[in-house]
């Protein structure tokens, strides 16, 4: 829909509505509607702001350590068989998908920074106690702990970009962040092979210290985040000028909407987020990239070392190119899907990745093709995320029902990360077959969900544009016309509101 379409839906679907104007926020007309900032900035001025506000993104972190643990010893130390290391890694999914949606209500409920700031300390205070397991209960028990205080984290990162930027913003600033996550991956292989000559100091194994040393910097990076990041525009101190405050808030509550979006918890936008088609829809290709992510996360060590005859150390090393790889796809995509302002393509583009990579995993091709497939799968697996976490959340109007729609998807997309956990069996090895053809089966299903997504989205707003079309032609006195709490109660369902494909 153009801008004038857009222009002339706000004109024509649009009335006031006196009781509830006298509680909006400042900034809007006298008809309710959002009004423009004391100054416009240049497309130039917009990029240096927006740059400043970057530098209060929150922390990075790393979830795949365990895998790197694995290649050291942790199993023989704890007398563990090759299933029980498939459990442990099992449950941490379990209490991860319990906690996504409650940890979001929390967050959209208490000061963002404040929660996150929690979850990070907290999920850093569980991986340093994961150093000082001593039996199998001991290392399941803290996986529990550690599902349950990341599960807010990621999705709740998201929720706090979507109060800053609007939706042709967003990707590059998720992929920031989690390319942070995905270079600590890359951080991560580096310190374990550091760690392997630490093996014995302080009569601790060397996988204890990859699990002390990275928790304690962890910690230190949820201590840090409490200083450095910021709720709400409205809430920057002296960092922003008011011209700039003014045109961030103005920037992100017209971000398809004349009267910006609902901001309150209520029973009312939580079914809406159950009951939207766009959240059912996008949980098969969120479950078709998370499978594919948490496979390569936890295991890429193992299936390196399945390739040759290499050294710990030296696997260790090699796991460093697969994630500087992925990092660099994260990055160079979500620019351009930021640029063009769609998702479908580069989200599309990224399965197919997977798809390439697995099926070169499951063939009896040399070693280097092997380790190039394993590669594809992690900028697959990767480069997805981003686009597909902004892809839904740009679609969700209404603070509540993002926050409870991107939970819902993230959390139990995530239980495909028990698939992940038990198809890579050890005795499998080398050629992994389950494993891959499993991953290989669900980026299939991510395919077709993510076409069917695309799909429908295109219809709607094809369907939108048709009724304003109707509207148009009607005589003046029977338009359909909204107040501005109807508006803000359709959030994306009302007809000013453009889905991106």
């Amino acid at each position: 829909m153009s801008d004038e379409k857009l222009s002339a839906v706000h004109s024509s679907t649009f009335k006031a509505d006196d009781a509830h104007i006298e509680h909006a926020n400042a900034g809007r007309d006298q008809e309710g509607r959002l009004a423009l900032p004391p100054r416009m900035f240049t497309k130039e001025e917009e990029a240096k702001l927006y740059r400043k506000i970057d530098i209060k993104d929150p922390p990075l972190y790393d979830r795949g350590n365990i895998g790197n643990a694995r290649l050291v010893g942790l199993e023989a130390d704890l007398g563990m068989s090759g299933s029980q290391y498939a459990v442990a890694l099992s449950v941490f999914f379990v209490t991860y998908c319990l906690f996504e949606i409650p940890s979001n209500l929390c967050l959209s409920r208490f000061r963002p920074s404040l929660w996150i700031t929690l979850l990070t300390f907290s999920w850093g205070l569980v991986m340093t106690l994961m150093g000082v397991v001593q039996n199998y209960a001991g290392l399941v028990v803290c996986r529990l702990l550690l599902g349950a205080t990341e599960a807010g984290l990621f999705p709740g990162v998201v929720l706090l970009l979507t109060f800053w930027y609007p939706r042709d913003l967003l990707q590059r600033r998720v992929a920031l962040f989690f390319s942070a996550a995905t270079l600590a991956g890359a951080f991560s292989g580096l310190l374990a092979y550091a760690i392997g000559f630490m093996d014995g100091v302080g009569n601790y194994r060397g996988w204890r210290w990859i699990f002390i040393l990275e928790g304690l910097m962890t910690i230190l990076a949820g201590v840090l985040a409490y200083f450095v990041m910021v709720d709400r525009p409205e809430q920057a101190g002296s960092w922003l000028t008011p011209e700039e405050k003014a045109y961030v808030i103005w920037r992100k509550e017209s971000d398809g909407s004349s009267v910006g979006e609902a901001k309150h918890i209520s029973w009312k936008y939580v079914k809406a987020a159950f009951s939207d088609f766009q959240c059912w829809c996008a949980l098969g290709y969120y479950t078709g990239v998370l499978t594919a992510l948490y496979g390569v996360g936890l295991f890429t060590p193992s299936l390196i070392n399945s390739f040759g005859t290499w050294t710990r150390p030296q696997v260790q090393l090699l796991t460093v190119p697969v994630y500087l790889a992925a990092c660099a796809y994260v990055l160079v995509t979500a620019v351009y899907a930021d640029r063009l302002k769609t998702r479908f393509p580069f989200l599309l583009a990224a399965q197919l990745l997977c798809l390439v990579g697995f099926t070169i995993n499951l063939t009896p091709a040399p070693v280097g093709v092997k380790f190039f497939g394993l590669i594809l799968c992690a900028m697959g697996a990767y480069g997805g995320v981003p686009a597909m976490i902004t892809w839904l959340t740009g679609n969700l109007s209404g603070q509540a029902k993002r926050g409870v729609g991107s939970a819902l998807t993230l959390g139990l997309g995530s239980l495909g990360g028990v698939a992940s956990s038990n198809i890579y069996r050890s005795a499998d090895a080398p050629r992994y077959f389950l494993g891959h053809g499993v991953e290989l089966g669900l980026t299939v299903l991510g395919i077709c969900c993510s076409c069917l997504y695309a799909f429908l989205l295109t219809r709607a707003n094809k369907a939108k544009e048709a009724e304003q079309a109707r509207q148009d032609a009607l005589p003046e006195h029977e338009k359909r016309v909204y107040t501005v709490k109807e508006l803000q109660d359709l959030g994306d369902k009302a007809p000013e509101f453009v889905y991106t494909v």
